[in-house]
């Protein structure tokens, strides 16, 4: 099976995007630009030593030099580390918090949200053309990916088919720092609108420990008791931290 591709290995893309750069950028990035230098300098280390040897600041700064062709953006990308912790949470950071970030407008952000969504495409893709059952490794990194960092609790469902492939991924409801409200007679329904057979339960935990709450343990009950009365059965329930993913089934809460 092909793998996924990791972080590292989509963020090699910007240096595939020269066709995308406006040739003014592109000029003034040989020409006038001081730090053009730097930029090459950092080029050359990442092609002969490759993208993994490279510090996750240094990494972020050959991507922003494509959203900014002109400066020096070590500072930049040295505060998006900084004010969000790590590369993974520069990425699953929203628009709007990138914003608050000196030096990083709307342009910037949204090409480093797209990015993200790259990522989560493609750790996606082996999900989709696949039982999920039997992709379980692919299903937990994805929704790692996709939940590890979420700065508010996010409840989402995946529902499968009668052969456990996944119909659709679907965000049920948005939350606080603790509690997103959640309703089993809109999971069933949305379940009966795609004709789905199974369910997987996925929420995240922004404090970091993915630990069941005895909430997320009382909640999960009623949904499985919803469900078994329209034959729709909920194979787990995945609690998504910083410090890792928790699987109800495996701990024996169902």
């Amino acid at each position: 099976m092909r793998h996924a591709a990791s972080l590292d290995d989509i963020a090699t893309a910007p240096l595939l995007w020269a066709d995308f750069a406006p040739a003014a950028a592109v000029e003034t990035e040989s020409g006038t630009n001081p730090n053009a230098g730097h930029r090459e300098r950092l080029r050359e280390r990442a092609r002969k030593g490759g993208l993994n040897a490279l510090p996750d600041y240094e990494l972020l700064e050959l991507f922003l030099f494509r959203s900014l062709p002109q400066g020096d953006v070590k500072p930049r990308a040295k505060a998006l580390l900084t004010r969000f912790g790590s590369l993974a949470a520069v990425l699953a950071a929203s628009v709007e918090d990138l914003c608050t970030v000196k030096g990083i407008g709307a342009a910037v952000a949204l090409d480093l949200a797209a990015l993200h969504e790259v990522a989560l495409r493609a750790q996606r893709e082996p999900i989709v053309k696949r039982t999920v059952i039997s992709s379980w490794t692919a299903l937990l990194a994805y929704v790692k990916l996709a939940l590890a960092h979420e700065p508010r609790e996010q409840f989402r469902v995946l529902f499968l088919d009668k052969k456990n492939q996944l119909i659709a991924d679907e965000i049920q409801n948005h939350g606080t720092v603790d509690h997103a409200p959640v309703y089993p007679r809109e999971v069933m329904r949305r379940a009966l609108e795609l004709s789905a057979s199974n369910v997987i339960l996925v929420h995240n935990h922004p404090s970091g420990d993915p630990t069941p709450s005895h909430a997320d343990i009382d909640m999960t009950r009623q949904i499985v008791e919803a469900g078994r009365t329209l034959r729709i059965g909920v194979h787990d329930h995945l609690v998504v931290g910083r410090e890792g993913v928790a699987s109800f089934r495996s701990l024996g809460l169902m």
